[in-house]
């Protein structure tokens, strides 16, 4: 098999975490219409049965590290992938067997942890194993996936349910769309057992052998050999037998700014849009109800065209170039938002503020954050500090997706000079900040290895 070939389905595979991110978070959405009717949920129930996931994506993610470490990050994401799976089939069981409210948020909580294991190994994984010319591109693939993700679990709970009558929605279709997750994980855990382990991680654990084939398999030899003397050189700067100390002040730094990073993706608002967006699009062009789909697809694909043009350009331009573009895209979006909403003349103009803010995302902070947080950490804390930044980005997440309506509803925000617009302006603030540490903080990591990109922090 050529290199290249190798090297894509490497990259393929382990982005199917991503898909499975995307999908596993997208199905509660279609399935809870349904769901919500057969259980006869509250209000409060329901919001527990569809955001109990998250709870699971956060232990997940603190959980990834040391598993990263202990197994490697191979055997971490066949884990997620078992999680998917038993939480796609145990989310919808069978009516034969006894379904309550409590199984259910079990198993979306099983999901979440899938989410919060593969969340953080996936983009290391493929960082890891890819070439430093096209690493950025390849990480993006994750990114991709999660984008990919959502739009296909839209189409099938759409397919399924639009096949179905109400009723029989009610009785079993939302179980239908849990299954149809089980055709992505059941690919996701058979294809993970033909690809290498991390040639870092067999480095980490004195696998030396074993890391120069697969690297071989990825460059030529004498390059493989090059890296392979990098990546030794990078691990043995720590006297042998002496652990990382992760207090110390220089490692807390470290994992201090990819931290802040982490969490500055969601203090973007993305999710506040994602999930709240349908009262936007009603407003601005009179969209009810009953045109959800037609908002999710317009979203979605804005989304996948600009998640292209951060594949294709982040190697090209680099990382921090598209972070300012993209932060400056964003202001433009929630400006034109806000300002239309304190005006009280929202229309197409607040339309294509919240397109120019999802298309400057998926441009930058979307992708990006996870380029950066798999490349920027050094070799002996990377699986820990990954694991401490993608916790810190579902707990952000959780975050948001509580505030955004509190503050929407809060008087202060409905009455002038706000008049529904305080939420965005506090998100341009937040944007402010990412160019702010982006300057400050954050290193320049196109075509570097990921060696070199650690003697940034020396």
């Amino acid at each position: 098999m050529k290199k290249g070939v190798f090297l894509l389905l490497i990259a393929a595979v382990s982005a199917l975490g991503g898909l499975l991110f995307g999908y596993d978070t997208g199905v509660i959405n279609g399935a809870q219409f349904y769901l919500t009717e057969h259980f006869n949920l509250s209000a409060a129930l329901k919001g527990w049965v569809v955001g109990s996931a998250l709870l699971g994506c956060f232990f997940g993610a603190i959980i990834a590290g040391p598993l990263s470490i202990k197994i490697g990050r191979k055997w971490s994401l066949i884990i997620s992938a078992l999680l998917f799976t038993l939480s796609a089939y145990g989310s919808g069981l069978p009516e034969m067997f006894p379904q309550s409210v409590s199984m259910l948020v079990f198993f979306r909580i099983l999901g979440g942890l899938g989410i919060g294991v593969a969340s953080m190994n996936a983009p290391m994984y493929i960082a890891e194993i890819a070439p430093s010319n096209i690493r950025g591109r390849m990480v993006t693939y994750y990114q991709l996936a999660i984008v990919i993700g959502f739009f296909v679990v839209f189409l099938a709970t759409y397919y399924i349910g639009n096949n179905l009558t109400q009723t029989e929605n009610i009785a079993f279709g939302w179980r239908r769309m849990f299954w149809s997750e089980l055709i992505p994980s059941g690919l996701f855990l058979v294809l993970l057992f033909f690809v290498p382990k991390s040639p870092r991680w067999l480095a980490l654990k004195g696998k030396d052998d074993e890391a120069l084939v697969v690297l071989e398999k990825i460059n030529e030899a004498d390059i493989a050999s090059k890296e392979l003397l990098q990546i030794k050189q990078s691990l043995n700067q720590v006297d042998a037998g002496v652990k990382v100390s992760y207090f110390s002040k220089a490692i807390l730094a470290i994992i201090a700014i990819g931290t802040v990073l982490s969490m500055l993706q969601q203090f973007t608002g993305i999710n506040a849009v994602m999930y709240y967006g349908a009262d936007i699009f009603e407003k601005a062009l009179g969209f009810g109800k009953e045109d959800v789909l037609a908002q999710q697809i317009l979203l979605a694909f804005v989304n996948l065209v600009f998640t292209f043009v951060a594949m294709f350009t982040v190697d090209k331009f680099g990382r921090k170039p598209l972070l300012y573009i993209g932060s400056i895209g964003m202001i433009v979006g929630f400006l034109l938002l806000g300002v239309t909403l304190q005006q009280e003349s929202v229309g197409m103009l607040s339309l294509i503020g919240v397109l120019i803010f999802i298309a400057s995302f998926a441009l930058s902070m979307g992708p990006v954050v996870w380029v950066l947080l798999s490349e920027m950490f050094p070799n002996k804390i990377r699986s820990v500090a990954m694991s401490v930044a993608v916790a810190a980005q579902w707990a952000a997440n959780y975050v948001v997706s509580q505030s955004f309506p509190m503050v929407m509803g809060s008087e202060t925000n409905n009455s002038a000079p706000w008049n529904g617009s305080l939420p965005y302006f506090i998100f341009i603030a937040f944007i402010l900040v990412i160019v702010y540490v982006t300057y400050k903080f954050i290193p320049e990591t196109k075509g570097k290895t990921l060696e070199e990109i650690e003697q940034f922090w020396d």
